[in-house]
């Protein structure tokens, strides 16, 4: 199903998207970033690459271009050993609807798998591995699709993909050796800033905050780091630009009457300057709260929409699991510290219906996928208040 074949459906009025379309050809809209690399200029580096194989500790190097029409999965037929190290190179894009120039980039569709270990993707268009079993290596080409499981089965349609359109071309490099060295022996001879990127990924990797993991069926990801605030006390900062992200922690704890969340946030950019409930514009900060039912409730900070207004999440495979709420709106108290505190079991009463029992995790989630701007902000201090009172503190 189409991108407009869902907007229709969802009820949303034709004006927005007109709106939209508008903006996106006239300009309006940021263009975000180019793509790294098209998919010809990943054949031409493929091509300086072969010569320079069984040179040092480069082994093998393979090229794949994967259509955006066709699921997952690609069957590359590299067969790894376990603990053979791979670095893949890719570039090109996925457009989920060319006239409203949305698209995705490598560092979110490419994924692989190893035999029928659990799925995988990188944090950039670059990617290094160790394979943790002996197996066939498989690559995917994911959106709009969604993972059932962690070994790859896919939870959409399959006719989903017809509707796309472009490609991603992979460079597939087996080492010998370390793939660091490797890669910056390579860069002597062939010089390219994609290895210069993964070099840079390698060694200086941004690790996730402690106690916390991203959700596993979005992928790792660079937008959430730990710091310390100017007391000495712990936040998360987050930049996003062209990329999304949902950092997750478990908590179990029960869902009565008279629970709330309490948070401080403080948010500098949002990455959309238009109201956020049509899947185009649906780029956000937020934070959310996901009980027993394995539906989450979310805040956010809208462009526009007004305080305490909610809708179901536009996305097809997300409208009966998340549920938006304006938490605060429009650009004025941007760039600095506001402390919160929301009602959770009435809030959710109030927009989704009865209660489940329990509280499962707490989420941040960060997207700027669709209109390619850049969202930062920071959280601290967040901590989930039981009816009498007791505080449990998850950041």
């Amino acid at each position: 199903m189409d991108l407009f074949t869902e907007i229709r459906r969802a009820g949303i009025g034709l004006t927005r998207l007109g709106q939209v379309t508008f903006l996106r050809l006239g300009g309006g809209l940021p263009p975000g970033k180019p793509p790294e690399v098209d998919v010809a200029a990943i054949r031409a580096l493929a091509d300086r690459v072969a010569g320079r194989v069984e040179q040092g500790s480069l082994r093998a190097r393979d090229l794949f271009e994967l259509p955006a029409d066709r699921p997952p999965w690609f069957d590359t037929g590299i067969d790894l050993a376990e603990g053979e190290s791979v670095t893949w190179i890719a570039g090109g894009r996925v457009y989920l609807s060319a006239l409203l120039d949305i698209f995705v980039d490598p560092h979110f569709q490419l994924w692989a798998r190893v035999g029928d270990g659990p799925v995988f993707r990188g944090t950039r268009g670059t990617h290094t591995f160790r394979a943790g079993r002996p197996g066939r290596l498989w690559l995917a080409s994911y959106f709009p699709g969604e993972w059932a499981d962690p070994s790859g089965t896919l939870a959409t349609r399959p006719e989903d993909y017809r509707a796309l359109s472009g490609s991603l071309a992979v460079i597939l490099l087996r080492w010998s050796g370390e793939p660091l060295d490797g890669l910056r022996a390579l860069r002597v001879v062939v010089p390219h800033p994609l290895f210069d990127g993964e070099i840079d990924r390698l060694t200086n990797a941004v690790p996730r905050p402690e106690g916390w993991q991203y959700l596993w069926f979005l992928g790792e990801s660079e937008i959430y780091r730990a710091a310390k605030g100017e007391a000495g006390d712990t936040e998360i900062r987050c930049k996003t630009h062209s990329d999304c992200g949902i950092l997750q922690r478990d908590v179990d704890l029960p869902f009565a009457p008279g629970t709330r969340l309490l948070w401080s946030w403080k948010v500098d950019a949002l990455p959309s300057t238009l109201i956020e409930d049509i899947l185009p514009t649906h780029d956000y900060l937020s934070i959310a709260v996901e009980f027993s039912n394995g539906i989450d409730l979310t805040y956010y900070w809208s462009a526009g929409l007004a305080v305490g207004k909610g809708y179901w999440c536009p996305l097809p495979t997300w409208k009966n699991r998340e549920y938006h709420v304006a938490a605060r709106s429009g650009v004025q108290q941007l760039g600095h510290w506001i402390d919160e505190e929301k009602s959770l079991y009435d809030d959710y009463a109030a927009h989704i219906g009865t209660p489940p029992e329990r509280i499962r995790r707490v989420w941040l989630i960060a997207n700027s996928m669709f209109q390619r701007g850049r969202g930062e902000c920071a959280y601290r201090g967040i901590r989930i208040q039981e009816p009498g009172g007791t505080e449990t503190r998850v950041l």
